[in-house]
């Protein structure tokens, strides 16, 4: 009888265990890294010069420094989050040194048409969220949009190759220069202001009119917002920080306005200014624990 319930009892156990690892391969279904490691292009996107060139660059780097960006493409995410995803494939991987933790990670998830650059505590001083969130602004995602995947990962992975070398005051031989498109200029992310900004104007003098006083301060609030927002945009490349940040400020410079000029919003007639200016974010990033992500 004893060993009967022995035996139950470890029959129950393993059962649990076997649901318990189940479940957890299940959450975490990442792929392996292959037999180049630095190269990893499980979506079939990449070329051979491409790979060649990401695994020369890495072996110098490496040699160097004992730091390493490691490249991945994954058909999709499997129902994980693309956090969640990156930061278990860097822990598995081991990707940089193990006691400097200077690895980064270039995760690409082609059915999500998701991005994201993780970094190892160990190199966050030298690629900061804002940081990875420009390079992938200016040198990764405008490719992507336009299915040029070499060109993308490629530009990328020299603009992280780029600020990893610098940090550690080295100079990759051989390493190429790292393109920046339009798209994501200031110009390119302006070029839809001028028509808001003539269209805002005519609105306030028309829904002003024969109001001088608030006319004028609805235009100094706008103007103020459209200056500061082009000095957000300068500094972090956050759009959705821009937009936000720059529409309070007009707010304010609009009651400064009002304060010195003498009349009250109370009389107006709707026209206020709401935080956020019905903008909307264009990159969709998010960042914790080293890194950030971008959709395509």
């Amino acid at each position: 009888m004893l060993a009967s319930n022995k035996s139950k009892m470890l029959t129950t156990v393993l059962a649990i265990l076997m649901i318990f690892f189940i479940f957890q391969g299940k959450a975490f279904a990442i792929v392996k890294p292959t037999s180049e490691f630095y190269v990893n292009d499980y979506a079939d996107l990449l070329d051979l010069n491409t790979k060649n060139y990401i695994i020369d660059m890495n072996q110098k780097l490496c040699h160097e420094t004992g730091a390493q960006i490691v490249v991945v493409t994954v058909p999709d995410l499997e129902g994980n989050s693309l956090e969640e995803y990156a930061t278990e494939l860097f822990r598995n991987f081991g990707i940089g040194n193990k006691t400097k933790n200077n690895g980064v990670l270039l995760l690409l998830a082609l059915k999500e048409r998701q991005f994201r650059v993780e970094v190892g505590y160990g190199l966050e001083g030298a690629l900061n969220d804002a940081k990875t969130g420009r390079i992938q602004d200016q040198s990764i995602i405008p490719y992507l949009k336009n299915d040029q995947w070499n060109e993308g990962i490629k530009n990328g992975f020299n603009a992280v190759l780029q600020e990893v070398s610098k940090e550690y005051g080295i100079e990759i031989e051989n390493a190429q220069m790292v393109n920046t498109t339009n798209d994501t200029s200031e110009n390119g992310s302006f070029k839809f202001m001028l028509p808001i900004v003539i269209v805002s104007i005519v609105f306030g003098a028309l829904t002003r009119w024969g109001n001088l006083k608030i006319g004028v301060v609805y235009i100094i609030a706008f103007i103020s917002m459209m200056i500061f927002l082009k000095f957000v945009w300068i500094v972090q490349k956050n759009e959705l920080m821009a937009y936000t940040m720059s529409s309070l400020f007009g707010f304010f410079m609009g009651l400064l306005g009002d304060l010195f000029i003498g009349n009250g919003f109370s009389g107006s007639s709707g026209g206020g200014f709401s935080s956020g200016g019905g903008f909307s974010s264009g990159g969709g990033g998010s960042s914790g624990g080293g890194g950030s992500s971008r959709s395509f």
